[in-house]
């Protein structure tokens, strides 16, 4: 069988599908690692992932596919929500959850036509939904008094006036006050909690998750105030919170001027979906499973082992940063470019290379656009500076941070962490010396391949961590550059020193277009 067999265009369409993930699908999932298992388990969890590891995959298709019977799955797509303000976003969680819930009325409230408590909650939440964030409420109360003209002040209203005169004089008293939304949920959280319980008991399940996907997409400033708010509410019942989201993108408490928010290990467990670059085999073993699997479903056995060159499977991971939807897109491309280049036997690296051809640097661009909302530009000017570090000045792939840095430049570093989250940097080593007698400890990361996968340049140094040295340590990681987080503080502020290179947005498109000649010839990026 070749790759242009019936099977493998079967295969071809399997994979598409599966990447069209909506609540009303089933979409398919492959549990290499047993998430499944992890995410039936009656605790409040987040489950953390870039994008394309398989989130929303897991979410839907444990609702669609593997719910056990006693369990309620209420599944919530943040993106529907992104655009609304806290506290509405709150309000708008609640409404999404009771209207997950079966309502039944007693013959009473069926008589009388009475909003059971879940229906009553429904109606007060929309009500308060539509108001604007504060209203001003103003209580004017008024008393009048007869006041005669040489002093004395009547008892009466009704008096009749002196023959000297008298004046009506008003006192006004109007005090002012605020009704905010934030006191009436607080107010009603008791209540909310109570409605939960019941709609539960109807529904005659055990137990309800409660599923929101996409958290990372909901302003970053509030998701302390939800988390902490959803865990209030749903802690002490059978309700359990399963939150979606970005590692790096999600800030999960404060402690200004009190504690908010939710604490990992103790007020929820972790899972984390992301696989990294630091242990390359290990990453390109669970694809290479993933792969197999999804292949035998198209009646296609051994896949990574007759259809794979030796060296294109551990390409395919690397380029796809470990990332499951990029590794499978890619694939599929490679598929694409092999057969239209009349090579039908198997994959190599160049029909690898082709295939990611659409996994662009662009494209992870855009992606942190969309998704980074007011911190992408920053991010892009740090992204770009660290191009220009690597690629322009230093000539190789590879930098290191040290960890003393990390600690002082806190809020630089956490940016950092937000391009590995992009996918647009990748972290090799959490741990390392440096060499030439440099003290400390450092972390070490790869640019993303896209940087400089396509064209082939001339005098840059291709770091080769997936190898390893004489003391089995990632080959050429020690060796790497240094990237101070001062100097990534003026990137993402767009300032510069006296002699700097400014930074441009479109410094990276200006490096890879003035790379030295292609060459036409090129086999492996990874060749030594």
């Amino acid at each position: 069988m070749t790759i242009d067999s019936s099977k493998f265009s079967n295969l071809v369409s399997i994979i598409k599908n599966s990447f069209r993930v909506r609540a009303n699908h089933k979409p398919l999932y492959v549990d290499i690692g047993g998430n499944i298992e992890r995410i039936s388990a009656p605790q409040h969890q987040i489950v953390f992932g870039r994008r394309g590891s398989g989130k929303s995959c897991l979410f839907v298709h444990f609702r669609n596919d593997s719910c056990p019977n006693e369990v309620l799955p209420i599944y919530i797509m943040a993106d529907e929500l992104k655009r609304l303000t806290y506290p509405d976003v709150i309000i708008r969680l609640l409404v999404e959850v009771f209207e997950s819930l079966p309502i039944k009325k007693n013959l009473l409230e069926r008589v009388l036509r009475r909003k059971n408590p879940i229906e009553k909650s429904i109606y007060e939440l929309r009500q308060l939904l539509d108001m604007a964030e504060e209203s001003e409420v103003t209580d004017d109360r008024k008393t009048s008094t007869k006041t005669d003209f040489k002093g004395s002040v009547s008892a009466k209203k009704s008096m009749e006036v002196s023959a000297g005169g008298s004046r009506d004089e008003t006192y006004g008293r109007t005090s002012s006050f605020k009704e905010r939304k934030l006191d009436t949920l607080e107010r009603h959280l008791r209540d909310y909690k109570n409605s939960l319980r019941q709609g539960l008991d109807q529904s005659e399940k055990d137990k309800a998750y409660v599923f929101v996907d996409d958290f990372y997409l909901f302003p970053r400033e509030s998701h302390p105030d939800i988390l902490d708010y959803l865990h209030r509410l749903l802690r002490d019942t059978n309700y359990y919170m399963k939150i979606g989201t970005v590692r790096h993108r999600t800030r999960l408490f404060r402690n200004h001027p009190q504690t908010i928010g939710v604490e990992l290990n103790q007020d929820v467990e972790g899972i984390s979906l992301d696989l990294t670059l630091q242990d390359i085999q290990a990453t390109q073993t669970h694809l290479g499973r993933m792969l197999t699997s999804i292949a035998e479903k198209a009646g296609i056995d051994d896949i990574t082992e007759r259809y794979f060159n030796p060296d294109a499977l551990q390409e395919l991971t690397l380029i796809s940063g470990g990332v499951p939807r990029d590794f499978l897109n890619i694939f599929i491309g490679a598929i694409e470019a092999s057969i239209g280049g009349g090579s039908r036997k198997w994959l190599t690296p160049k029909y690898i290379y082709k295939g990611a051809s659409s996994n662009t640097y662009n494209t992870k661009v855009k992606n942190l656009s969309e998704d980074a909302s007011s911190d992408a530009e920053s991010l892009k000017r740090l992204m770009n500076d660290l191009t220009i570090f690597c690629l322009d000045e230093k000539k190789k792939t590879a930098f290191l941070i040290s960890q003393d840095d990390a600690q002082n430049f806190p809020n630089e570093h956490e940016l950092i962490q937000q391009l590995m989250d992009f996918k647009l940097i990748h972290v090799v080593e959490p741990d390392t010396s440096a060499a030439s007698g440099r003290p400390g400890r450092y972390e070490a990361y790869t640019l993303d391949l896209s940087l400089f996968m396509e064209p082939r340049r001339r005098n840059i140094e291709i770091v080769r961590f997936w190898k390893r040295d004489d003391s089995l340590r990632p080959e050429g990681i020690r060796e790497a550059p240094i990237y101070q987080l001062s100097r990534a503080r003026r990137a993402y502020l767009d300032e510069k020193q006296e002699g700097e290179t400014p930074i441009l947005v479109d410094n990276v498109k200006n490096i890879k277009a003035s790379a030295a000649e292609a060459n036409p010839n090129q086999g492996s990026l990874f060749d030594t």
